[in-house]
């Protein structure tokens, strides 16, 4: 099933007026600068942590794109539509373990192996741990399949920055941000018709828009709206740790 990326923010974040336990006055994506004392888990965060099969991963690999505060830019690699979990990480590379530093870089190694043969281009070259290709761009129903955390985390640990596709599969859509691993951003029109693997790219998030330098063309982008602070956090963890919503490790 495939569904944007404003539709799944909002199922994230934008009930609290449904079931909230928070006091009217403490806004939930603009937390206030003090600690707060004793102040209830969001439920919609709780039944985020609740329902994902939790896993822990090492420090984020440096992406390969140059990346400022609120853009990327680097090379693309352009797939399809309904890419599944099963071509971005196959079942086999499941059982490494994403806290392990040496694991989480050989589990992005592996990323995009399942790719079917028609796509002559690889995504790492043979020998190599990282892609050269910091910005995937996809069609529609990208993440489809089973509902592994390890689809984005193994982009992420391959050095992805950002995926932008047509709509993505709830499930790698949720497990993104979750995770905190890519940037899942969705296109209004069919970028991955228009662009080729190779182009080199510059997304704008706070303008929402996709620059390709190769072709001159410019598109936009739907806005990464309230998932955005979640994943420069770090993932939903760790976004709850920094507003307070739970301890923070140190604690």
């Amino acid at each position: 099933m495939a569904i944007s990326s404003t539709s799944v923010a909002a199922a994230f974040f934008n009930s609290a007026s449904a079931a909230s336990n928070l006091k009217p006055s403490i806004s939930f994506l603009s937390p206030p600068s003090r600690k707060l004392p004793s102040v209830s888990v969001h439920p919609i965060l709780k039944s985020v942590i609740s329902n994902a099969r939790a896993i822990s991963i090492a420090p984020r690999a440096t992406p390969s794109a140059t990346t400022t505060t609120g853009s990327f830019h680097g090379l693309c690699y352009v797939v399809g539509d309904n890419i599944d979990t099963d071509q971005i990480i196959p079942a086999e590379y499941l059982t490494l373990v994403p806290s392990n530093p040496a694991e989480y870089e050989k589990l992005g190694s592996y990323a995009m192996i399942g790719l079917p043969a028609s796509y002559e281009t690889r995504f790492i070259e043979p020998d190599e741990m990282k892609t050269k290709y910091s910005i995937l761009i996809a069609g529609d129903n990208f993440g489809c399949g089973s509902s592994r955390e390890h689809a984005p985390v193994a982009l992420g640990a391959a050095g992805v920055a950002a995926v932008v596709a047509e709509s993505y599969a709830r499930i790698f859509f949720r497990n993104s941000v979750a995770t905190g691993e890519v940037y899942p951003l969705e296109s209004e029109v069919r970028i991955c018709e228009e662009c080729r693997t190779g182009d080199v790219i510059t997304i704008e998030l706070g303008e929402s828009r996709l620059i390709n330098h190769t072709t001159g063309k410019e598109y936009k982008l739907k806005p990464i709206g309230d998932a955005g602070p979640v994943i420069e956090a770090g993932g939903i963890f760790a976004y709850a740790r920094k507003t307070g919503m739970i301890p923070s490790q140190s604690a």
